[in-house]
């Protein structure tokens, strides 16, 4: 399963920087920057745009890597949930592989979306285990979400709709649970408010056979080309003056506070012993911007942004 995983995040990879290659006027074309452990232990390729015309920031990136879980890790997976605490003993080590894809676009227009995807197979090993012995535990994990810095209820329709239709075709208990979720992990608990109006979020996910699970995180995976590429085609040449360009970047700066305080896979990734820094922070925009004490006049299409980020809403049929 682990070698399957890894097949479909390179080849949704190079689906992705495709479709989003073809949004830019400009011709720019992402630069691939492959890159290998130190230890050996795994490689990735990042594939990083800046500075074009309609994306002013976007990295496509996959990682397949291994290694032994630190202490601080194993206590991050047992305090998120009981099974795990029982399965990674205190008394043994453990080691882990993962195959992943994380996906972030930072378009330059204001009313086209920031977006982020992610899915990723994780497995953990006994450490010093006899080759073939089977995970201690593995599972799926990831989503999508999107973060306009303005609001338009179509655009969040189509992106909701997109992802409900991909996990009903599997489960139709998975769309509420995972909005559920995208809705409580991406909030930024200092700010009251979540980082954009959600999607789909979920982790430590085994209640079904791999084989399952896998062709749901496939689905959803594809899925998000189609959820979120339109709405950067439709956004990306409105015209815009400076007020929306500094709301803009104001929404970045929040962005850049969840990734940086509460998001757990950069956490994971910063704990990790020689991991690779730049591709852990791509997610961060180019550009962002913190004002004293701003507050956008009341019913203004900024104050709309501040009450759906202060809310929860159904965006689905």
């Amino acid at each position: 399963m682990h070698d399957r995983m890894e097949a479909y995040v390179l080849d949704l990879q190079d689906r992705l920087v495709t479709a989003l290659e073809s949004l830019d006027p400009s011709l720019q074309k992402f630069v691939r920057d492959r890159w290998e452990r130190s230890d050996g232990h795994g490689y990735g390729i990042s594939c990083v745009l800046q500075d074009g015309a309609a994306l002013e920031k976007a990295g496509v990136n996959v990682s397949v890597i291994s290694g032994t879980l630190t202490p601080g890790q194993l206590k991050s997976m047992r305090d998120r949930r009981a099974q795990t605490a029982k399965l990674l003993d205190d008394s043994e080590q453990f080691d882990f592989r993962v195959a992943g894809i994380s996906v972030v676009v930072h378009p330059r227009n204001p009313y086209a979306p920031t977006a982020h995807m992610n899915y990723r197979r994780f497995e953990v090993f006994r450490q010093n285990a006899p080759e073939g012995e089977p995970p201690v535990m593995a599972w799926f994990g990831g989503g999508a979400d999107l973060t306009p810095a303005y609001l338009f209820s179509e655009d969040a329709e189509h992106f909701h709709q997109t992802l409900k239709d991909a996990c009903d075709a599997h489960d139709s208990s998975y769309y509420p649970r995972f909005k559920t979720w995208c809705d409580k992990y991406f909030t930024n608990i200092h700010r009251g408010e979540t980082r954009g109006i959600g999607g789909i979020f979920f982790d430590d996910l085994d209640d079904k056979e791999p084989e399952q699970l896998f062709r749901f995180a496939y689905d959803a995976g594809n899925a998000f080309i189609r959820a979120y590429v339109p709405l950067v085609a439709r956004r990306m040449a409105m015209p815009y003056t400076q007020r929306e360009r500094d709301w803009q970047l104001i929404r970045r700066g929040h962005y850049a506070e969840f990734n940086l305080v509460y998001d757990r896979g950069t956490k994971f990734g910063l704990m990790t012993p020689g991991a690779r820094i730049e591709s852990i922070l791509m997610s961060l925009p180019l550009t962002a911007r913190w004002e004293y004490m701003n507050e956008p006049d009341p019913d203004s299409p900024e104050d709309r942004l501040l009450r759906a980020v202060r809310t929860t809403t159904n965006w689905t049929r």
